[in-house]
């Protein structure tokens, strides 16, 4: 086969491939394939230039036995590690004296990777959580089998405790199903025009009684005409309520809610209106705010489960606001409170 037949083959298969002849030499490459291993790989053995043994093994069988082959291969690509599945295929007469060549193909799976290391985290995240509460459950039953059968006081405070307890996973199964429900529809942008005014009200009369059981000083000035946006009324009682919540619970004593209106906001490149949520507590290292809208992240992960808290709200969160076109920021600093600003498109 000719030169030119090789290289016009080569390139057009859609990811990177190499030939190894039997001389065990590159013979031929695509260009992805010389962006990946280099472009002076023409004529170089190719231990020189894969030097993964998993992969020269298979090369040196595939030129061996004529059979098929596959390995992996892990690079980088300046920015992360990647991932490549590579794919083995004999072709017979090419190469030196035409005796045949080897077809090396990488596919890069490292999104694929990742996917599965995100869901192995989270499996290994959600069995944690459950299995505190489970273990705590699971040992109280046995004291009230036993020692605290016949006592009354021992037996109240121990079901107070695990009232608790399965409070606390109904709120972590809860939380899981709406996480599910928020990413199941983020692609789907809310039809439902409604008053941003209106159901911030609503929302922060729902959460006045939980603002003065803690003394906290709740404040939100409401412009006195509508602002109208398209939105899911549901979740946005969510995201509120949740950044609320949290401005309540891990704030100081005062907790002010702004709504402005802005001309064009430039994240959006449209109008826009934002919602702040401004707590004057002890704050946030900012080592911690990139990865707080993480699922099961806490910046303080005992006060945050003393709290009830599941480290779900505020992926919740973020998923809500990236469905309706929006933007969650964070701003905090030790000592001087944090502040949540949600961005959203006017309707």
């Amino acid at each position: 086969m000719k030169q030119e037949v090789i290289e016009s083959f080569l390139e057009a298969i859609p990811m990177p491939c190499v030939l190894v002849d039997q001389t065990e030499r590159f013979i031929g490459s695509n260009k992805p394939g010389l962006a990946l291993l280099g472009e002076q790989i023409l004529g170089r053995h190719f231990a020189t230039i894969l030097r993964q043994p998993n992969v020269t093994a298979a090369i040196e069988k595939c030129l061996e036995d004529r059979g098929n082959r596959s390995a992996r291969h892990l690079s980088n690509d300046g920015a992360q590690d990647t991932t490549y599945e590579v794919d083995l295929r004999y072709i017979v007469g090419i190469g030196a004296v035409e005796g045949g060549a080897v077809l090396i193909t990488f596919q890069d799976v490292t999104e694929r990777e990742q996917a599965n290391q995100m869901r192995r985290d989270f499996v290994a995240n959600v069995s944690h959580e459950l299995r505190t509460p489970l273990t705590a459950l699971m040992g109280f039953i046995e004291t009230l089998r036993g020692a605290a059968r016949d006592d009354p006081a021992a037996r109240d405070r121990f079901l107070t405790i695990m009232e608790g307890e399965a409070s606390r996973m109904n709120r972590l199964v809860g939380d899981l199903l709406s996480l599910n429900r928020v990413e199941s529809k983020e692609r789907i942008r809310p039809k439902e025009q409604m008053d941003l005014v209106a159901h911030l009200c609503s929302t922060l009369k729902t959460m006045q009684p939980l603002a003065d059981a803690g003394n906290v000083s709740l404040n939100f000035s409401p412009p006195e005409v509508p602002v109208m946006i398209i939105g899911d009324p549901d979740q946005l009682l969510q995201v509120f309520i949740n950044l609320v919540e949290n401005a309540i619970k891990y704030g100081g004593d005062q907790v002010e809610v702004t709504l402005e209106l802005l001309d064009r906001d430039p994240s959006l490149r449209a109008p826009a209106v934002r919602v702040q949520v401004t707590d004057n507590g002890a704050g946030i290292d900012p080592i911690h705010l990139p990865r707080l809208t993480e699922r099961f992240y806490r910046a303080d992960n005992h006060r945050s489960r003393e709290m009830g808290g599941t480290g779900l709200g505020l992926a919740i969160v973020k998923h809500i606001v990236n469905r309706h076109r929006g933007r969650l920021r964070v701003e905090s600093d030790l000592g001087a409170g944090t502040c949540f600003s949600v961005t959203l498109p006017l309707s």
